[in-house]
């Protein structure tokens, strides 16, 4: 079996954490009923840590010279519900005014930078504008994602009527603070072949799991495992941006595992689950006992049926390896994208300027067509063309030609022939859940996996998280849907984590996502699946716009280009449980939308 960690000396210390008093009772037992050992081995060598080995303060910025303290405005400056970005001298923190109480925190969404203050303030958060993460205004935690890491809390005083904030240089440089968390209960005798949770996948529900797992105080062990060989990584910047090394886009360092007693195990693939005797079995044929388990194991890329489909220079994007040959190969060559889906329109994008030539083979006559409407579609296809991008609509590949062994040119059924060095195939993909087929584990048509609101599977030890899953979605009038979506990813991560501690929290978040092509950005939020009318605000042939999804006289989904905040502003109404009517946005008057929240 793979492993990412090297093996420790071991070092006969005992390091001991107090399990939360609501799970002692529950989880220390092992899954075979044997009282829990409390050390165990990863990867065959037991591990024992000194307490120097764990530098973990649960208050990094205590500190006095690197303590800052200033005046950085009068109390009548602000009024209730609105944020306004202020210097320290070293640094900037968002101060914010709701209800009559100031608050302040670091000023930048620690996910990509986003600025805060023009994001959306509302119910005691504050919303990021790019990509719709939420942060709570007392203590800076994340409540809704993309992201990892909350926010820096600054203290706030008032002083003859002036505003003072007083916050650590470290945090105002860092603009980002992670979550204390527990961390395993180290003692001998812990079996390799036991764990108390098992988290099969290492993608970001897999990775918030285990981070809300210890953020919660459990002190068992955790293990993630996965069929790649990397640390869980930003699998979403592999088609925006290609050159990336696994390295640079690893959603966690390999110290951040070893600090907080997080296991992974590379490459090892799970191939069978029996959840009667709550066994996995590996493909090298290890086994492994558990006693919560979380599939979180996302989806395979599809590929082509045509004669030629496994010729080298034929890819899905799966790998950074992948990402980095297809540039390789498409540098100064022809380079054919069949699918413009996101993945296959980012591609393209992205090969743009170090391509001979990028085509864009569709079987519809209109990119996103389906998801984002005709008018939005073709806006988005002229941006392409302008960008010599060639498109071939309504047509497939029927063969793929090879030269000595390697890929020359794509043949489609409308028998056009593209001369293609290296070919991209971007047309969906299936959830990875063959592996359950005899687990009990209950499996769709199509091959999801069906959960409730807490995550939970049929079997009731047995949750599922991410692309893999079907479940109710709040807003929708608890329609189920499959959201194969970065931030959705992380949150369904985290409700999971919260029900494996039987802490009974139901899901209830509005899907976000984005994607980035040629600098220009679309942000989408809602579930527009279905939609019967879309109605547009703004100048669409500019691409500076608004378009709103409506399902009968209900707003489902928005889109946007250059328009922020709008959509997390709509993300945010919709989140309260509050109805947007297609007669709101008919008019053409938002302003309710665009304004702050109170």
């Amino acid at each position: 079996m793979g492993g990412c960690f090297s093996k420790p000396k071991p070092v006969e210390v005992k390091v001991e954490v107090v399990l939360p008093e609501k799970e002692r009772e529950k989880e220390e037992m092992s899954p075979n009923g044997k009282a829990s050992p409390l050390a165990y081995k990863a990867n065959g060598t037991t591990r024992h840590y000194h307490h120097e080995e764990r530098p973990i303060n649960l208050n990094p910025y205590t500190n006095p010279k690197d303590m800052v303290e200033a005046s950085v405005c009068h109390v009548k400056d602000l009024e209730n519900g609105q944020m306004r970005e202020v210097d320290l001298g070293c640094g900037k923190a968002l101060l914010i005014k709701q209800n009559g109480e100031y608050y302040a925190m670091g000023h930048k969404c620690p996910h990509y930078g986003a600025p805060l203050v023009k994001g959306v303030l509302s119910r005691g958060r504050v919303r990021c504008p790019w990509h719709g993460a939420c942060f709570n205004i007392a203590t800076g935690d994340i409540e809704d994602f993309p992201g990892l890491d909350g926010l820096p809390k600054f203290q706030v005083k008032i002083e003859k009527e002036r505003v003072y904030i007083r916050a650590s240089k470290q945090a105002l440089q860092s603009q980002r603070r992670t979550k204390v968390m527990a961390k395993c209960i180290a003692l001998s005798n812990y079996s390799t072949a036991i764990t108390n949770m098992l988290i099969i996948g290492a993608g970001p529900a897999g990775l918030v799991c285990a981070e809300t797992l210890r953020q919660e105080g459990f002190s068992d062990r955790i293990v993630i495992c996965t069929s790649e060989k990397y640390l869980p990584y930003d699998r979403s910047k592999l088609s925006k941006s290609m050159d990336s090394q696994a390295e640079q886009i690893l959603l966690r360092s390999k110290e951040f595992f070893h600090t907080y007693d997080i296991e992974v195990l590379t490459e090892s693939q799970v191939v069978n689950v029996d959840t009667k005797s709550k066994m996995v079995v590996f493909k090298d044929g290890f086994r492994m006992e558990y006693n919560k388990l979380l599939i979180a194991t996302g989806s395979t890329p599809k590929t082509l049926t045509c004669k030629g489909k496994e010729l080298d220079n034929v890819f899905t994007i799966r790998t950074p390896e992948d990402a980095n040959r297809v540039v390789k190969l498409a540098t100064s060559r022809n380079a054919v994208i069949v699918g413009a889906s996101f993945l296959g329109m980012e591609v393209a994008a992205y090969l743009c300027e170090k391509a001979h030539s990028v085509s864009v083979v569709e079987l519809e006559n209109i990119p996103f067509k389906k998801f984002l409407g005709e008018k939005v579609g073709l806006a988005i296809m002229k941006l392409f063309e302008s960008n010599r991008v060639k498109f071939y609509m309504q047509t497939e590949v029927s063969e793929l030609r090879e030269q000595e062994g390697k890929l020359k040119e794509v043949v489609l059924k409308s028998g056009k022939v593209l001369r293609a060095d290296v070919c991209v195939i971007g047309i969906g993909a299936s959830p990875t859940t063959g592996f359950l087929k005899q687990s009990g584990v209950t499996i769709d048509s199509k091959g999801y996996i069906p959960v409730n609101k807490m995550m939970q599977t049929n079997v009731p030890s047995v949750f599922a998280a991410g692309d893999v899953v079907t479940f109710p979605l709040t807003f929708r009038n608890n329609k189920k849907v499959n959201v194969p979506h970065w931030q959705m990813a992380h949150m369904q991560g985290r409700i999971a984590a919260l029900n494996m501690l039987a802490q009974g929290t139901e899901i209830n978040t509005i899907p976000y996502l984005w994607t980035a092509m040629f600098g220009k950005s679309i942000r989408y939020a809602g579930n527009g699946e279905g939609f019967d009318d879309v109605i547009i605000q703004g100048d669409i042939e500019e691409l500076k716009f608004v378009a709103f999804y409506t399902r009968n006289d209900e707003v489902i989904a928005v889109a946007s280009m250059n328009y922020d905040p709008i959509v997390s502003k709509v993300a945010e109404v919709m989140a309260s449980g509050k109805a947007i009517r297609k007669r709101d946005v008919e008019t053409g008057d938002i302003s309710w939308l665009t304004g702050k929240g109170s």
